[in-house]
């Protein structure tokens, strides 16, 4: 077997083995994950909640009438809430141009060993095919970074195909021997398979932790592939494990088996070494969860574009290495030049309250609000069921794996107060901030989201799917009626929620509100409440552009 073919079908057998095997065990493992924090919520923390939280007494004088207000309508930014929006924008443009350059210059690299190895010296039009195979991977990265709707995520997606369609026709108008089916077969040929294995660990349910188990699955597998060789080549270690498998009865096929996951385990060690570097690089903000998606995305497009590039020379092997490189290169100064135009002023802070009942319905509304609000500020939320899986964090899941699962969880004050004075509220590299998830027991949630609320900027809080069966909804209504500004809170809802019910209750509750709310000092008071009939991503801006509204009218 010559070196080219070992190249290409060992890499290519990793990859193809080790991304069904991190599909696979981050579905497990993200069950075990949620069943244990679920399981950790509903003990107690053995201490009770401060007596100012437990609930609202009635105020001894009359409130002003409580207006609810459905809202339908767009809204106009003014002041600092438009500088602020526009500031989101601006950041989001300048990160997809980021990604956007390092994408062309991968491109480019990827393109260069075809050029070179075809032959018939640098006709720009077979540069400009090559070139616009090469960018998909771009072209992906910049969506998931940068684009906040689905209007957006349509728009690229659409105006790149109908590039490549462009070029293509260039291409078969200057060489009739090409054809619409080579064209199209050599762009699945660069990126068909590395497309469909990324939905093994990019589907909404895994990405959160896909590239970490990814990692791990790729340093096991190349031990059990590495092992299995060394031993096959070796007539004194097949003899050993031969005989070893004789002595404990198995055959040959379980000595085979036995030979694999030894390699396995002895190369998992290395991987879990590697998965620590990366939670360490995560905790002292080296990288974002993003930019670690992100990262893994182009990786495995790199490895796989080099693998074909092999074929004509195993040197060529390298030359996604060489690409891989010059993108982290590129980002790292694009990042540089986006924090240093981050505002100094205080981040603001956003706490997301909803019904847990949501499921999938709040993994949408978070990626769509999260991907613009993380570039101004924070978001901070009480972990439920519902979003358990998709927020987690590469040191949360770490410390799961690891048997630390219990010290995020808040038993007491105590500890809720380490966990706000700890509370991360800088940006990334990448200029994207954090999502503080605060892990809490049965009897201390009241008393964080009481803390929460009163110390947010703004409050958004889901009540879609909201009926007479969400107690817990109705006692965070009442601290929020009592305890923070109604100019800073907004509420979601659609058809799916009792609005008769829920505008019983508000009404209910406005009426208990003691003397020292400052809602009382509210000449009109108001709950707004966002009508939202369609899909969130479609109504985005408008639902981010309310929230920074609420967050700078109320200052």
């Amino acid at each position: 077997m010559d070196l080219t073919t070992a190249l290409t079908g060992v890499l290519l057998f990793i990859i193809l083995v080790s991304a069904p095997l991190t599909m696979i065990f981050s579905v497990f493992l993200l069950l075990l994950y949620r069943r244990a924090v679920i399981r950790s919520m509903r003990g107690n923390g053995g201490s009770s909640m401060p007596g100012e939280v437990a609930g609202a007494k009635v105020s001894a004088q009359e409130s002003p009438p409580l207006r609810i207000s459905m809202i339908k309508d767009t809204v106009l930014l003014h002041g600092r809430a438009e500088s602020a929006f526009d500031a989101t924008s601006v950041s989001l443009q300048r990160l997809g141009l980021v990604y956007g350059v390092a994408g062309v210059v991968y491109a480019l690299v990827l393109s260069l060993p075809w050029m070179i190895t075809a032959g018939g010296g640098f006709p720009l039009v077979r540069l400009l095919w090559l070139f616009v195979c090469y960018a998909w991977p771009g072209v992906i990265v910049v969506v998931m970074a940068a684009a906040t709707s689905s209007g957006q995520k349509q728009f690229i997606f659409t105006g790149y195909f109908l590039f490549v369609a462009l070029i293509g026709v260039v291409v078969i108008a200057r060489n009739p021997d090409s054809s619409v089916g080579q064209l199209f077969f050599f762009w699945l040929f660069a990126n068909g398979a590395p497309t469909l294995l990324l939905a093994t660990y990019f589907l909404r349910r895994i990405r959160a932790v896909g590239p970490l188990v990814l990692t791990f699955m790729v340093a096991g597998v190349t031990g059990a592939v590495v092992l299995t060789t060394i031993v096959g080549s070796s007539e004194t270690m097949l003899r050993a494990f031969t005989g070893i498998g004789v002595f404990l009865g198995l055959g040959a096929t379980p000595i085979y088996v036995m030979i694999n996951l030894l390699g396995f385990l002895l190369f998992g060690v290395f991987g879990w070494w590697l998965l620590g570097r990366l939670g360490y690089a995560y905790r002292t903000k080296r990288m974002s969860d993003q930019s670690l998606n992100l990262d893994a995305l182009w990786m495995m497009f790199a490895l796989f574009q080099s693998i074909t590039l092999a074929f004509e020379g195993w040197v060529w092997i390298f030359t996604g290495l060489v690409a891989y490189i010059l993108y982290k290169q590129i980002t790292r100064i694009g990042f540089t030049r986006i924090t240093s135009q981050i505002s100094s002023d205080k981040p603001s802070s956003l706490l997301l309250l909803r019904v847990f009942a949501l499921g999938r319905k709040s993994e949408r509304m978070f990626d769509t609000l999260s991907k613009r609000w993380l570039r101004m500020g924070n978001i901070d939320l009480i972990a439920g069921p519902d979003l358990v899986t998709s927020t987690v964090e590469p040191h949360e899941f770490l410390d799961y794996m690891g048997g630390h699962l219990s010290r995020s969880f808040i038993d007491n004050p105590s500890v809720l107060e380490q966990r706000l004075a700890l509370r991360d509220c800088l940006p990334d590299p990448d200029g994207r901030y954090r999502v503080n998830e605060f892990f809490c027991r049965n009897d201390t949630w009241q008393m964080c989201m009481s803390r929460l609320a009163s110390e947010c900027d703004v409050v958004l809080m889901d009540l879609r799917s909201f009926s007479r069966q969400n107690q817990g909804c109705l006692w965070e209504l009442e601290q929020l009626l009592t305890n923070v500004l109604l100019d800073r809170v907004l509420f979601v809802v659609d058809e799916t929620t009792d609005n008769g019910f829920l505008e019983q209750q508000l009404q209910r509750l406005w009426k208990r509100i003691p003397g020292s709310s400052p809602n009382l000092g509210l000449a009109k008071p108001q709950v707004n409440l966002l009508s939202v009939q369609t899909s969130i991503p479609k109504v985005a801006d408008q639902l981010t552009k309310r929230l920074f509204e609420a967050c700078f009218q109320a200052e």
